[in-house]
């Protein structure tokens, strides 16, 4: 090789070389790009809870960290629906209207005069207890549970007047969403723990943005008698066996409302040991809680309570420093929906200029001029 061709080979290995040093030096001294903190989506940036939430799952989910570790098969959260996953504002409370609508606008042949008086009757500040819900009960008389499951996803596709461009099943906090979706993707089990009726609240969760989060078999709400389509009558389900083809219905009768203290017996017969996360947002939920962050719970616990403080984007009238102090002495920790909550619902949501107004009762009105939502 002549040395001209030497040189060259040289020059070129040379410069080769000082690219390749170049590239080297480049990717070491560049800004490294890191993934954003768990919880930033719809969470704000300096939220103490977001903070507490990410710390802690941190703690539960590294084997080396002795005294916070939790193995994933106790690694159970559990959460409400209604105000605590979703807004529960009236006329957005999904299962109420789907109540009101059933009996006024889309059945109103299938249920009594005295139905619909209560469905007429309902209007802000009302209570969602178990009297409400044994009405509820009687409406769906007769339904197959796969009826009540389809008419609770039709239902969800009605828009609510409280709010802008929001059908009911849009009304799911996008906070709590990415929520749900971080402690699954850290292997826990979660869990709907709501007051709502379990065949409603399962349609709910199933078409719902934590669909892929919750199984039905994860889900625990209030429970209406079932039985056996032509046994009905029939006291003792030991009597007869389930055939091919049969179906099973619902035969207006009440079994037990899944608030106040029925959520942590709930969660005891169903799950079978103590969750290490709750989340809630009122005092039907705290027992659940309780049960939650009770001493004897061999792991660390912690629960929370979402504080409906945000008038703006929402109807929330919570008064957040009063509930802060409440929640704090109980050993929650409370969430403000105002400062915690950088998004709350898509985009082209908004807040309607009026939360409520009197209406006429749609089908019902042919029936009885009497039946109005509101007086």
């Amino acid at each position: 090789m002549a040395n001209s061709e030497r040189r060259t080979v040289t020059i070129c290995f040379i410069v080769l070389a000082a690219v390749v040093l170049i590239a080297i030096i480049a990717a070491l001294t560049a800004p490294k790009r890191t993934e954003p903190a768990p919880l930033s989506e719809y969470w704000a940036s300096d939220s103490t809870v977001a903070e507490k939430l990410r710390n802690y799952v941190t703690g539960v989910t590294d084997p080396s960290d002795a005294a916070n570790f939790v193995p994933v098969k106790d690694r159970i959260a559990v959460f409400d629906m209604d105000g605590t996953l979703t807004c529960e504002t009236y006329y957005t409370y999904y299962d109420t209207m789907m109540f009101i609508e059933f009996c006024l606008n889309d059945h109103p042949e299938r249920v009594s005069d005295e139905l619909k008086q209560v469905a007429a009757s309902i209007k802000p500040g009302y209570t969602a207890d178990e009297n409400l819900a044994r009405n509820f009960a009687k409406a769906y008389a007769g339904m197959t549970v796969n009826e009540l499951y389809d008419y609770a996803v039709q239902f969800g596709q009605k828009k609510t007047e409280s709010f802008n461009n929001m059908r009911y099943i849009d009304n799911f906090y996008l906070p709590m969403v990415e929520l749900v979706k971080y402690l699954y993707e850290n292997e826990f089990t979660i869990y709907v723990i709501s007051g709502t009726e379990r065949t409603t609240t399962r349609a709910i969760i199933a078409n719902s943005p934590i669909r892929d989060y919750v199984t039905p078999n994860h889900v625990i709400g209030t429970d209406f008698e079932v039985k056996q389509k032509g046994h009905e009558e029939e006291s003792s389900n030991m009597d007869f066996k389930y055939e091919n083809g049969d179906e099973l219905v619902l035969t207006g009768g009440f079994i037990q409302k899944n608030l106040n203290a029925n959520k942590s017996i709930y969660v005891e017969r169903e799950i079978g040991q103590r969750p290490v996360l709750a989340f809630g947002n009122s005092g039907s939920d705290t027992s659940m809680m309780n049960y939650t962050i009770d001493e004897r719970n061999k792991y660390p616990a912690e629960a929370y309570m979402i504080v409906a403080d945000d008038n703006v984007r929402e109807w929330g009238a919570q008064d957040f420093a009063k509930k802060s102090l409440e929640y704090s002495a109980k050993g929650y920790t409370p969430v403000s929906m105002k400062n915690d909550f950088a998004k709350i619902y898509e985009d082209g949501i908004t807040k309607a200029a009026e939360q409520y107004r009197p209406r006429e009762a749609g089908a019902a009105a042919a029936i009885t001029d009497s039946f109005r939502i509101a007086s």
